[in-house]
């Protein structure tokens, strides 16, 4: 068996500040070592399942986070960006048999996570696929579809998590916190990897195909933008529409063209 993890760091354990995600911050020691811990537990409650072949993608900001030392010997670290439309499941492909996402976090826009963003809190307000706010897991989960890979396990937020079951209730979700305005309420980080570990083995130990999710036939993506100059730049690229000042749409039938696009945003 051969297993993609993706692995943020918003929705890890205990995290309540950008301070905490930070690698230039004296907060973000404490959490990179949190954010190791739950990436390894899934290491090992796949290995547990029958795993042999385990790929991570550092999904955080510069992709330099994760402590590769302290992971299972049969990994392989994706650090950095490579620039592939794919993004956060860089090297994801029909050869994987089931991806995982640690530490992810709810949607820009969402009330579930101090942190909440989509992609980038600096650049969009928001972001729309097919008029409903969307999450990284969003975005991501499609990816994995167009590869026919299927997702069976996230952790992250409890907003988020319910998010995951509700698009299929058979992806197993741990919640390591929940959001409360300005502040979190978070689980001991020994259970939050204790949890982890469970869930992944369980999943991948049954039936991974009812994981699979309904995939559209269509897809219109909406970005708001923050800086409505972006906005006006990413308006040239090619079916992109200019809506507001601040938001633009694209179109098409075929998600990979999405990404496309919006991988050369502005």
């Amino acid at each position: 068996m051969k297993i993609f993890i993706s692995a943020d760091i918003e929705g890890i354990t205990g995290i309540a500040n950008w301070d905490e995600t930070e690698k230039s911050k004296p907060d973000y020691q404490e959490f990179k070592k949190q954010m190791t811990e739950e990436v390894k537990a899934a290491c090992e409650g796949a290995i547990n399942a029958g795993a042999e072949e385990i790929w991570i993608k550092d999904a955080h900001d510069s992709g330099r986070n994760i402590i590769a030392d302290d992971l299972p010997p049969n990994i392989k670290l994706i650090r950095g960006w490579s620039g592939h439309p794919f993004s956060m499941v860089q090297e994801l492909d029909e050869s994987f048999d089931a991806l995982i996402f640690i530490g992810y976090h709810s949607c820009g826009s969402s009330s579930a996570n101090p942190l909440s963003h989509t992609m980038s809190s600096a650049t969009f307000n928001y972001i729309k696929l097919n008029e409903k706010l969307a999450s990284e897991f969003l975005i991501h989960i499609y990816a994995a579809v167009t590869v026919n890979v299927p997702v069976v396990f996230l952790s992250g937020d409890e907003g988020l998590c319910k998010e995951v079951n509700a698009i299929n209730e058979n992806i197993r979700t741990v919640a390591v916190k929940k959001g409360i305005g300005n502040s979190v309420i978070s689980i001991h980080p020994q259970l939050a990897i204790k949890k982890i570990k469970e869930g992944v083995e369980s999943v991948l130990k049954e039936d991974i195909n009812k994981c699979i999710i309904n995939f559209p036939k269509h897809f219109k993506l909406e970005l708001s933008f923050k800086n409505h100059a972006k906005a006006f730049k990413t308006s040239f690229y090619p079916g992109v529409k200019q809506i507001s000042s601040n938001n633009v749409v694209f179109e098409s039938d075929n998600y990979f063209e999405v990404l496309r696009m919006f991988s050369f945003r502005a």
